[in-house]
């Protein structure tokens, strides 16, 4: 008996990398090591590390309780309420606006994730109409092979986005990544030969390998405290917006075998608006400060958080980049701390796959199929908007209720949502009971990911990382979560054909819970300090650590 043919739109609106799930005739062998990545971290991360937690804030400064006017005050006022812990929320008299200094600036880059949720959603639809016409037509290799092709170039691309933002810091980099991004498209489109989609798709994947990267480090970086985790949901909203936008731009493709090409030209434009729109956006003040350039780090603090946050930040910058003008090493991700912090990042993105959400979208069309949607772009949009509501409300809570609650519970909800699953397709129900507790299920997993386990794990890698290696436990944390992606479509086919949907739902039920486990005994909250406290808090031997 062969696997199911893959549904029209399985990849259905999710916010991490998530390519589509196919099947190769290969040995299904994957099997959680959860467990074992929490054996090690026990002995790897002391409790001395809750001091992030526990440790009291300074003193508010006395700017936060004047009367601002506009913005400028506005913003500085938000951020001494940030960087001092947190300030006491957004009540009182009038709108918090501090963030819209910053805003911009974050936007533009976070295009990059659009474009990424774009190149995911594009290949859904005309994948059959792609193989007709130039001619691997009812080849599942091939077809699997032209979305695949586009993890392995992210692999590559995740790999070597260290040593571009070390030379050329977010700003420039973003920019030289849009020529992979575009040329990829333009190859893709243009393409005659299976040959010349392949380069093509590879490309582009290099190109999302470094943004996958960058943007979340070039947004941590960037913005004011307060707003931090606010603003870091923008990479899985910007995701979010791309599959919604590929999937709306595809409608055409099902009456036009020709449409495909239309689709990857499109994926051009974000790409040139990146390019242009960097121009007018920020270097992020912690990499000019670590190449020597000190001046212009103060003026973009003093543009982008405000005035009064300029003496107060610039010492606390300087003081854990002090004495560093080396670049740092891969082989340092072995040392003291920063073993600590690629292991927790390596470890959340082999969690967050091997909890299923590759699975979840391959059967989530087949369940909608089972009620009666069979309109492979209508099951699409519920997913979507599910995931769209889901991103909004981390963007609202992420910054109030903190990286680790929501973490946590995202997890518990996932965990839920799978044995609800596995419970209404293993024991005998009424058919309409059964489908809608399917349905159910599946809209609560995508939902409660959406809230945590997608942004926070992107959010939380270098809020914790130290300024020295960043970019390094970013790249290795990515390059991780590309090869699991990879395992988890290669053989999830073949173990739900084994094993049956029901286990394998059950073990991503189990790897959930595992994952709650995880996150709440190894996570520090990182709400509401800034990124040189939490390193010298993590980090006791840190140049210039406060007592």
């Amino acid at each position: 008996m062969q696997p199911p043919p893959p549904p029209p739109h399985p990849a259905a609106l999710l916010p991490l990398p998530l390519p589509l799930p196919f099947c190769l005739p290969a040995a299904p062998r994957v099997r959680g090591r959860g467990g074992t990545a929490v054996a090690a971290l026990g002995a790897l991360w002391p409790p001395r590390l809750v001091a992030v937690e526990s440790r009291p804030p300074p003193p508010s400064s006395p700017a936060s309780a004047s009367a601002p006017p506009p913005l400028p005050e506005s913003a500085a006022a938000g951020l001494d309420a940030g960087i001092g812990g947190g300030g006491g929320g957004d009540g009182g008299g009038g709108a918090d606006l501090g963030w819209l200094r910053v805003f911009p600036h974050v936007l533009t880059a976070s295009m990059a994730n659009f474009l990424f949720g774009y190149h995911i959603g594009v290949m859904n639809g005309p994948i059959e109409d792609i193989a007709r016409e130039l001619g691997f037509q009812g080849n599942p290799f091939l077809q699997g092979l032209v979305v695949s092709i586009f993890i392995v170039g992210a692999f590559f691309g995740s790999l070597g986005s260290s040593a571009l933002v070390d030379n050329f810091g977010c700003k420039r980099t973003l920019q030289i990544d849009s020529i992979p991004l575009i040329l990829g498209a333009l190859l893709s489109a243009q393409a005659d030969s299976l040959d010349e989609m392949l380069l093509g798709r590879f490309l582009v994947g290099i190109g999302i390998g470094i943004n996958t990267v960058l943007v979340p480090l070039y947004v941590s970086e960037v913005a004011p405290t307060k707003y931090r985790g606010s603003l870091g949901t923008l990479c899985q909203i910007g995701t979010c917006l791309g599959i919604i936008a590929a999937f709306s731009l595809g409608i055409p493709s099902e009456s036009d075998p020709h449409w495909w090409r239309t689709m990857l030209y499109a994926a051009c434009v974000p790409g040139v608006l990146i390019v242009a729109g960097m121009q007018f956006a920020v270097e992020s003040p912690r990499w000019l400060a670590k190449v020597g350039r000190i001046d212009d780090a103060r003026n973009v603090v003093e543009h982008v958080w405000g005035p009064s946050e300029v003496e107060k930040s610039m010492e606390e910058i300087q003081s854990v980049v002090a004495n560093d003008d080396s670049q740092a090493s891969w082989s340092e991700l072995l040392e003291e701390p920063h073993n600590r912090v690629a292991l927790i990042g390596g470890s959340l993105f082999f969690l967050q796959q091997f909890a299923g959400i590759n699975g979840v979208l391959y059967f989530s069309s087949l369940t909608f199929r089972d009620v009666g949607i069979t309109s492979g772009i209508l099951a699409s949009l519920y997913v979507g908007i599910t995931n769209f509501a889901g991103a909004i409300v981390a963007s609202i809570l992420m910054d109030k209720q903190g990286r680790k609650k929501l973490l946590t519970g995202s997890y518990l909800g996932m965990a839920l949502a799978m044995f609800l699953i596995v419970y209404a397709i293993s024991f005998p129900l009424d058919e309409g009971v059964s489908h809608g507790l399917s349905i159910t299920g599946t809209l609560l997993y995508i939902f409660t990911f959406a809230i945590g386990a997608g942004p926070v794990t992107g959010i939380i890698i270098p809020e914790l990382s130290g300024a020295r290696t960043r970019s390094k436990v970013m790249g290795f944390s990515f390059t991780v979560h590309w090869i699991c992606n990879f395992l988890v479509g290669l053989y999830f086919l073949e173990l739900a054909k084994k094993l049956g949907v029901g286990a394998v739902y059950a073990g991503f039920g189990g790897v959930s819970l595992l994952s709650a486990l995880f996150a709440y005994n190894f996570i520090v909250e990182t709400k509401g300090r800034s990124l040189e406290e939490i390193e010298m808090s993590l980090s006791p031997a840190a140049p210039g650590k406060r007592e």
